[in-house]
């Protein structure tokens, strides 16, 4: 790593830091942003108060049917709530409106209450379907279907009138978390607008918070869509946003960290309008889903609406498998769920790091010995270039004296040119390259970025103990206090701890190699940067502690094995050895012509302008 790189890792730092202090709001505007929420907090409360008057009047009066309106007899009625059941999930339907009010995923034990996952609530989750045709809007919410046909995995709402009638039919798969809905009509010729008729989808959702650590679970949650014939895209996971995507949509999901509940057209939705919302000021919610959409509607009867929602956990091979059930089949995409990082490291992390992660899992152990044993294959499958980078290192240290010698020869710092060139020269000789310790380092980069996106995006940790963690998808918090302190919260996770402290000893390790590689000038630069190399495990500290305890186990075991590998290879190397072969490369190639490097040639060509520049001004 030389110069140029430290420095700009240091200018990053710098940026950061400064941006963070520089965004903390003052002692002033932290006292207004204060009385201005418990303003709006005041004006939240009445508006909500009013609500829920004005909720009680229109529940108190009875409904009067417009006897002009079709299906009028429907109107009004008494609720039933269905419930359709499997192996994997248990969905709540209402008869008022025939649409799914609430989902339970079985088998994944809830945080926020005993029993399941519940991944659509009631209170929280609302779907209308409205029909527009010539005369009237036909809202399906105004209307109390009936109950035709029941099982435990299917039913049939029915609302009828005069010969005609709307039916909406359910059916669960068996051991599947897919629900199948049709809609249909009967006797309703002539009374769609002209054109295709399409029927209106107004889906929104309060998502709750599903997760032990609010921030980190809000950072994976996103409003996510998946446009016809092409890739998947989402609204942003940390503020408000919205969408009106020019493309038909495949799908619409309301994600959470681990759950998703999508809707999924057989043809492609159009008009779509997405949204999301931060929640603030609401304790156990992490955002507000509104998704508006329209799919086509054959209001001969001849074709039915189909629809579909996949209600279960964001498992990439049971979202890989449940694409098939849908009308695209695999390409319907929903394994994209599970964010695995841009391309590079989403190929890294489906062709090769979820194989070995699966193959370790089938063992039954324990997933904090699963990731032992995945940082341990993964640090043999990159030894070879740890230990190329380190061997450049260690030419570079031995050959210290002689760049010493150079130095004195070119004592001034108007023949910086020269000494550079020299080195340069002095490079080629021996057959050393400077960059040789960085480029294979850079190389491993990419694995432990997709490492960053694969973790926390695992499912399988969820909920898994490890050591004094209770739950590796989440920060462990064996030390916390009640107050929450800037920048850290209120606890203290270990697991980041070990690994900020790996980290600082891995700086020290490297800063050390750096030493011994560079002279003169440069070992000096290096002297004064070397403190500021340390920031970055202090930065990282602060970075992880909200993070998943999972993540900061695999960097804390990778740093160790790092500091372990680093250690047996300066033991097995003998400088004295390294020296002498440098020396006979440099024997055997010594008549050997060489065409200067890149760097070597534009100093070479540097040089020759500024003397034919002295020369001309003699």
């Amino acid at each position: 790593m030389d110069k140029n790189t430290v420095t700009g890792f240091i200018l990053i730092a710098l940026v950061i830091i400064g941006f963070t202090w520089y965004s903390q709001p003052s002692k002033e505007e932290l006292e207004a942003m204060s009385k201005q929420d418990s303003i709006a907090a005041v004006e939240h409360e009445k508006q909500a108060e009013a609500k829920e008057a004005e909720a009680k009047v229109v529940a108190a009066t009875p409904a009067t049917p417009d006897s002009s309106s079709l299906f009028f007899s429907q109107i009004g009625g008494e609720e039933q709530r269905i419930v359709l059941q499997n192996n994997k999930v248990k969905v709540g339907i209402n008869s008022k409106g025939a649409v799914v009010e609430d989902a339970e995923i079985i088998g994944y034990k809830s945080r926020r209450r005993d029993g399941d996952v519940l991944i659509l609530g009631k209170e929280d989750a609302s779907m209308k379907l409205t029909l527009p045709l010539k005369q009237e809007n036909i809202c399906f919410a105004d209307l109390c279907f009936n109950v035709t046909e029941q099982t435990d995995s299917s039913v049939i709402f029915v609302a009828e009138q005069e010969g005609k009638q709307l039916q909406v039919s359910y059916k669960l798969r068996p051991e599947s978390y897919m629900l199948d809905m049709d809609i249909a009509c009967e006797g309703m010729e002539g009374l769609s607008m002209p054109g295709a008729s399409n029927l209106l989808i107004e889906w929104k959702a309060r998502i709750p918070q599903q997760e032990k650590g609010r921030d980190f679970e809000n950072r994976y949650s996103s409003l996510t869509y998946k446009r016809q014939g092409k890739g998947v895209k989402k609204l942003s996971e940390m503020k408000d946003d919205s969408k009106e995507p020019e493309e038909a949509l495949e799908w619409v999901a309301f994600k959470n960290q681990f759950f998703s509940a999508v809707l999924i057209g057989s043809q492609p939705m159009t008009q779509a309008s997405l949204a999301t919302e931060q929640v603030q000021d609401e304790e156990g919610y992490l955002k507000h889903y509104e998704a508006s959409l329209q799919v086509p509607f054959d209001a001969t009867g001849k074709d039915a609406t189909h629809l579909q929602m996949y209600l279960g956990p964001n498992d990439f091979h049971i979202l890989k498998a449940h694409s098939k059930m849908t009308a695209y089949g695999s390409k319907a995409d929903l394994d994209e769920l599970v964010y695995l990082g841009w391309w590079i490291f989403r190929f890294i992390n489906r062709w090769s790091i979820l194989y070995i992660f699966d193959w370790l899992k089938a063992f039954g152990l324990p997933m904090g010995i699963v990731l032992l044993l995945l940082t341990i294959i993964i640090k043999v499958l990159v030894f070879p270039t740890q230990k190329k980078s380190y061997l450049s290192s260690a030419k570079m240290r031995v050959l210290k004296p002689k760049l010493d010698e150079l130095n004195k020869q070119y004592p001034n710092p108007d023949q910086a040119m020269q000494k550079q060139q020299a080195m340069m020269q002095m490079y080629s000789q021996y057959g050393v390259s400077p960059m040789g310790g960085c480029l294979p380092m850079l190389i491993q980069m990419p694995i432990w970025i997709a490492m960053f996106n694969f973790i926390p995006n695992a499912i399988d940790l969820r909920g898994e103990s490890f050591l004094w963690a209770d739950d590796l998808s989440a920060y462990d918090d064996v030390i916390r206090w009640g107050k929450s302190i800037w920048l850290i919260g209120n606890h203290l996770s270990i697991f980041c701890l070990l690994f900020s402290l790996t980290n600082i000893v891995n700086t020290w390790i490297s800063m050390r190699q750096q030493q011994n590689q560079f002279s003169g000038e440069q070992a000096q630069q290096m002297k004064m940067m070397q403190w500021m190399m340390y920031l970055m495990p202090l930065m990282f500290f602060f970075w992880f502690n909200n993070y998943s305890s999972g993540l900061s186990y695999f960097y804390f075991i990778s740093g160790l094995l790092n500091i372990i590998t680093m250690w047996y290879l300066r033991w097995k190397t003998d400088d004295k050895k390294l020296l002498a072969g440098l020396e006979a490369y440099r024997e055997q190639h010594k008549n050997d012509p060489k065409k200067a490097s890149g760097l070597q040639a534009r100093l070479e060509a540097l040089q020759k302008m500024q003397q034919e520049q002295a020369r001309k001004g003699r």
